[in-house]
């Protein structure tokens, strides 16, 4: 694989740009893979990349039934923080924020990352208590947040309205090593690499059937036929428990959709991610000029891919009362992801009860900030049977008890 820079930019120019080459290569399946990996977005490319970068693991293939990182990894807003509360969590975010950091640098891949800071509102006196707390268990663990009132707020976010008539800004937690990456980027980094380490991505093949001898995976029936495997890693997202459906086991999680929209561009005005959990709506403004902007998940479950006025009404009409200059903005697009919900809302990185046989899925609105450090860790599990990263988000622990609380952390309407 050639690797990019602005030699080789200079290099091509002069010569037409003729000699670059394919970033991934288009391979068929073969008949056998030490590693299977069902899902080729975000989550499921890391976990590829870290199995063979950290363990060695290269005879691995990559299933995805539509095309690459179609799914949530290229329908997200693209929000990168580790201001969660409890320790499992920020220990898992802080791992994958800190990988963003020098993502660009280990793929060769410029993924665009901007650590232009997160800032999750507090509008009322219940968040301002919340927040302060997480502060606190942030400076515990060694993640660097602080509660800023709302003069600072005003001083970082100029266009904001701290004295909103139904919830004016108390203040907010500040996380000034977050920021944002190209979502896409992400996916294609990670597809380059593992395509040059001898990888399989392979796009259009879905998954039908996942086969079991004696309590073991022995491998997958797809649209491309049957591929043999001695371990099976699932990676789908809202698609979770349809495919574990096929494995012989439930999953204690739902799928809906979850919306964004973006206006259209304007000059820059806002340099920072704002998170307003009371009003449920966050936004942030991208390299194009575009405001991006999302809120809460749907009311129901379902599986749509696409927006509805509803959300429109409820999340713009929140952040027109924090931000007044977005009224005059015209939406450019919307749309929707199938995200996967937990009762704890946190994710599940756990073996399953079928042997070989590995689950990443319960991100909820949450995946795309953990995408790297979801790989490192899933890949470990494995490789290993075991992570430090993953102990905590078993299955099991819905049976036992021990739930892991992010509803308030998640920074939006669940």
């Amino acid at each position: 694989m050639k690797r990019y820079s602005a030699f080789a930019i200079a290099r091509e120019a002069a010569r037409y740009h003729t000699g670059w080459e394919r970033a991934w290569r288009a391979p068929e399946p073969k008949k056998k893979y030490d590693v299977i990996i069902i899902g080729a977005g975000g989550h499921g490319l890391a976990t590829a990349y870290y199995l063979g970068k950290n363990f060695g693991i290269k005879n691995v293939a990559i299933l995805e039934k539509g095309w690459l990182g179609g799914g949530n990894t290229g329908r997200n807003t693209t929000i990168i923080r580790s201001n969660y509360l409890q320790d499992p969590s920020a220990a898992l975010y802080e791992k994958a924020r800190s990988l963003y950091e020098t993502m660009s640098q280990d793929l060769n891949y410029n993924v665009m990352f901007s650590p232009r800071g997160v800032i999750m509102l507090a509008q009322t006196h219940h968040e301002v208590r919340g927040y302060q707390r997480t502060a606190h268990a942030n400076a515990l663990q060694g993640v660097a947040t602080e509660f800023i009132g709302p003069e600072r707020v005003k001083e970082l976010v100029p266009i904001i309205n701290i004295d909103g008539p139904r919830y004016p800004v108390l203040g907010g937690l500040w996380q000034a090593r977050g920021g944002t990456a190209r979502h896409d980027a992400v996916a294609w980094g990670y597809a380059r690499a593992c395509s040059d380490m001898g990888m399989d991505v392979i796009q259009q093949c879905e998954v039908t059937a996942v086969r079991r001898e004696g309590g073991k995976v022995v491998g997958v029936d797809t649209s491309k036929g049957a591929i043999d495997c001695d371990k099976l890693g699932i990676v789908v997202a809202g698609h979770s428990g349809h495919v574990a459906d096929m494995a012989g086991f439930r999953l204690p999680l739902e799928s809906v959709a979850l919306q964004a929209l973006v206006s259209e561009p304007i000059k820059p005005c806002m340099d920072v991610v704002v998170m307003a959990n009371t009003v449920h709506g966050y936004m942030s403004q991208s390299d194009k000029g575009e405001m991006v902007i999302g809120g809460g998940t749907d009311g129901y479950n379902n599986y749509t891919q696409r927006g509805s006025f509803h959300h429109i009404e409820e999340t713009v009409r929140a952040l027109v009362e924090t931000f007044p200059m977005i009224s005059r903005l015209k939406m450019l697009r919307q749309w929707g992801g199938i995200v996967d919900v937990t009762g704890d809302r946190s994710p599940i990185l756990s073996k399953t009860p079928v042997d070989g046989v590995f689950i990443n899925c319960g991100w909820g609105t949450g995946g795309f900030k953990a995408i790297p450090g979801s790989g490192w860790a899933m890949a470990e599990l494995m490789a290993k049977g075991h992570s430090p990263l993953t102990d905590a988000y078993g299955m099991e622990r819905f049976r036992e008890g021990r739930f892991i609380d992010e509803s308030v952390a998640a920074g939006v309407a669940h």
